[in-house]
């Protein structure tokens, strides 16, 4: 069983910049591929990013690439998603969820089976 939480969302002029993070429990979260997906209103859950368990691989979306990061910290068990030059377009609920330990069909909603409650981002113009 994994649990996550997310935090670190909030409200920002575009521009700027936020860093998320996703503390996760369980023996085998660091093992684990984690992903970010966001859900902005009235839309369907769309892919961020992803990592794998060892962090050396990750896959951003094109919407994000080249603005966002994602890294990892295994020794704090958690994973961090650094968005700068955030755009209105960005605006959305942050989710952070836990798939296995192969890197496959990250973008996948159906890939992760743990998910966070989400947190709010949400950018000015």
């Amino acid at each position: 069983q994994v649990q996550v939480v997310e935090s670190g969302g909030g409200l920002v002029q575009a521009g700027g910049s936020l860093r998320l993070s996703c503390v996760g429990s369980g023996r085998t979260f660091s093992s684990s591929t984690v992903g970010w997906f966001r859900q902005a209103s009235g839309k369907e859950r769309e892919f961020v990013a992803a990592i794998s368990g060892t962090g050396g691989r990750t896959l951003s979306s094109d919407s994000v690439l080249g603005r966002f990061t994602i890294s990892r910290d295994d020794a704090k068990n958690t994973v961090y998603l650094q968005m700068n030059d955030l755009k209105p377009e960005d605006t959305a609920v942050y989710y952070c969820a836990v798939s296995g330990p192969s890197f496959f069909a990250v973008i996948q909603t159906t890939s992760y089976v743990y998910w966070g409650q989400g947190t709010q981002v949400t950018v000015s113009s």
